[in-house]
């Protein structure tokens, strides 16, 4: 069982080396883009632990099979725990109320022909170089050499003066590259506009073209920006002013002549032929029709109304001319496909294409890489904005790919994900060294994908709410789930932009004949759909006893949750209340990436905890506590071993352990006289109080950070580079 298997050093490492680089440990997740996907490596421990026999950490690394198990997921999102259980051979059960979600999955699960896959995306990047190619080339400014390849182009958004009717940049600063990955730093200058290496962007020197002195802040601040023609200070954005528009300012590019002797990246100016060339681009495509470029309104929403705030009103207008040709182009070559997993594999790759085909994605000077529109859960409208080269760019004597955000890059990417399906592995830590371990006999897909002629474990998987879905009674062996943290991810919000052009190329799929993704079922937190917890409560509470009726008595219901405020788990406790269910064990794991652009230098935690729940069972009397000094007692010992698996932890990770033992005690401690039938305010009230009467956060924390020395903030750092609860004479049985 998982509260007496569950090894937290051990699975709380793994845990958080996979989510630093997720992608080495778990290809799977290159299908396509979701948010938030927790780390596989824990619920394949989480299943193996609860199932397997013998110790985990001897499990793990064997080939494993459940068969006969039956595992559900009611918020299968991108489907971390339906792919980990199926790998281990049980039958699953996926449902998600996104139909992307859906999709995503289905594409996971697919059978695909890694040969004939690789053919047709070869033969699309073919024509698109034939047909496009031209408008992603330049000419070298070193040998001069034609036609050498684009990785990125730069853009600046521009501003018209409400007084003098100029118009100038919004730049909010002019360092173009740092020396982290460069030799000098690279700023473009003021005046001209020209590219200079310096060694000191504080002391940068006069351009080495107009010799004007160079400045690496901007005068683009705080949303108002002072006119450099007539000293008027303007404001933005404004709404009613229409699209941005954007001035192109630099390139990245590569010359594979140069490349040997040339130290760094190669960036330039544009010169005249880059920008008639883009004119060309622009008078064309206004020629141009397409019945697969989404026109349709943006609706509003908490982080659509971002976009309306500049002044973007369809999704069309979040790409430009190139990037709208590209891919217009990409869908008509998809589409003339025959119906079948190949078709749905590239229209895939497009929906996830678009992350970096779009006028929102951004430069990291530092990375000097394009950050896709999702490098944060929302859509972040910045000044200066990176365009990739949509085709990729390989480097033919390596076979590597250069730069990212093309077709070569999400070809190779899906590519991989589908051979780990049929060959999965896993990653060993050894000293300083990592070893990749194959599981031979495991396999993720449906036994046909297999080439298996004996039926065994079967998918099903549904689009739609999970209070609506029809299972037997006593049919379920588990419940292993992620379900929504509230209101941290809008995720029809954002998944909208890549649906609005896979709804044109999916066929008659489940969920795609919706105009939007967006449901009002859906279980977020949303101010501008009035989605606040009484919302979220009673849906976790319908989907909870659902699950709840069909899981075999004593069947665990496993779910993952962090949140930043102790309000965010109430609804959870009275779901769990509701549904008839009892939490076994509250149990603290990495689930989130550090150094993630929303997480780092943030109070934000990447702790999750694993709330173990069940109808009937026992539990240590230990873990059985009411006291401020006593929960602090049972956060140290959480901390003690993720300290011994080397996890490093910050006040906001202690606070989101901490909310998990007081949200697993209070469900403990109310259990016997719940009110189902009243209303969600007084049930949300009593588990307020009862968190109160343990102490609240405030109360266990006076206990705890005294004697504990650790950073309020997170501080995040790459991994890589005592007493138990007590045995079965310790139990108590409910």
């Amino acid at each position: 069982m998982i509260e007496k298997q569950f090894d937290i050093p051990f699975l709380a490492n793994l845990s958080l080396r996979e989510k630093q680089i997720q992608q080495n440990y778990r290809p799977i997740i290159g299908v396509h883009k979701w948010f938030a996907r927790r780390p596989g490596t824990l619920f394949r421990g989480l299943l193996l632990a609860e199932f397997g026999s013998g110790n985990l950490q001897d499990l793990y690394y064997k080939s494993n099979s459940l068969a006969g198990i039956t595992v559900a997921d009611p918020f299968m999102g991108g489907g971390t725990p339906v792919l980990e259980a199926n790998r281990l051979d049980c039958n699953v059960i996926g449902c998600d109320i996104n139909p992307m979600a859906y999709w995503i999955v289905q594409r996971e699960l697919a059978t695909l022909d890694p040969q004939e896959y690789r053919l047709a995306a070869n033969d699309l990047i073919n024509e698109l170089k034939l047909k496009i190619g031209a408008y992603y080339n330049t000419r070298c400014s070193i040998c001069g050499s034609e036609g050498v390849p684009v990785k990125y182009f730069l853009w600046v958004k521009t501003w018209e003066c409400r007084d003098c009717g100029q118009v100038f940049d919004l730049f909010p600063g002019y360092i173009l590259a740092t020396n982290q990955r460069h030799p000098h730093y690279v700023l473009i200058c003021s005046k001209c506009g020209d590219l200079n290496e310096v060694d000191d962007y504080r002391n940068p020197g006069p351009c080495r073209y107009c010799h004007e002195q160079l400045n690496a802040y901007g005068p683009a601040r705080g949303n108002r920006c002072t006119c450099p023609h007539c000293g008027e200070v303007n404001r933005y954005p404004q709404p009613n002013r229409g699209v941005p528009k954007h001035r192109m300012v630099a390139l990245e590019y590569y010359c594979p002549y140069c490349k040997k002797e040339h130290k760094g990246r190669f960036y330039k100016k544009p010169d005249l032929d880059d920008l008639l060339l883009f004119r060309l681009v622009e008078e064309k495509w206004a020629q141009s029709y397409s019945e697969f470029v989404p026109k349709e309104e943006i609706p509003t929403g908490d982080e659509t109304n971002r976009l309306h705030r500049w002044g973007y009103r369809r999704y069309h207008e979040l790409f430009n001319p190139r990037q709208l040709m590209g891919l217009d182009l990409s869908c008509r070559i998809i589409s003339s496909l025959p119906e079948g997993e190949i078709r749905a594999a590239l229209a895939t790759n497009l929906s996830d294409l678009l992350r970096y085909q779009n006028m929102l994605c951004r430069y990291d000077n530092s990375a000097l890489k394009s950050l896709d529109i999702f490098s944060v859960h929302g859509f972040p409208v910045g000044l200066i904005q990176c365009e990739s080269n949509l085709l990729g760019i390989v480097d033919e004597s390596r076979g590597i790919n250069v730069g990212s955000g093309g077709w070569t890059n999400i070809v190779d990417k899906y590519a991989r994900a589908k051979e780990y399906c049929r060959h999965p592995f896993e990653i060993k830590h050894l000293n300083k060294s990592k070893i990749q371990v194959p599981i031979p006999g495991e396999w993720i897909g449906s036994d046909e994908a297999n080439g298996s002629s004996q039926k065994g474990r079967t998918v099903h998987l549904y689009c739609g709410s999970s209070t609506d879905l029809k299972l037997p009674p006593d049919s379920l062996d588990a419940v292993f789930t992620d379900p929504p943290y509230f209101g941290n991810v809008q995720y029809a919000e954002l998944m909208d932009f890549c649906y609005m052009w896979l709804r044109r190329l999916a066929g008659k799929v489940p969920g795609f004949q919706r105009a939007s993704t967006r449901d009002r079922d859906e279980l977020t937190g949303n101010t501008t759909m009035d989605r606040g917890l009484i919302h979220f409560l009673e849906g976790i509470s319908r989907v909870f006893q659902n699950m709840a009726l069909s899981l075999k008595p004593g069947a665990p219901l496993v779910f993952t949750y962090h949140h930043n405020d102790i309000n965010a788990y109430i609804p959870l406790a009275v779901a769990l209340l509701d549904a008839g269910l009892v939490c076994t064990a509250s149990l603290p794991c990495p689930g989130e990436m550090g150094a993630s652009i929303h997480i780092n230098g943030t109070g934000s935690s990447i702790m999750d905890t694993v709330f173990v729940c069940r109808s009937t069972g026992r539990v240590p009397r230990r873990s059985i506590v009411s006291t401020p000094e006593e929960i602090a007692a049972l956060v140290r010992l959480d901390l003690m071993k993720l300290e011994a698996g080397g996890v490093r932890y910050s006040q906001g990770d202690i606070r989101c352990i901490t909310y998990g033992h007081l949200i697993r005690l209070a469900v403990w401690h109310l259990r016997k006289e719940w009110p189902k039938n009243e209303d969600a305010d007084t049930r949300m009230a009593k588990i307020a109080k009862e968190i109160e009467k343990a102490g609240g956060w405030a109360g266990v924390k006076e206990h705890l950070l005294s004697s504990i020395s650790t950073p309020e903030k997170q501080e995040w750092a790459a991994l890589e580079n005592s007493g138990e609860y007590g045995g079965e004479e310790y139990e108590i049985t409910f």
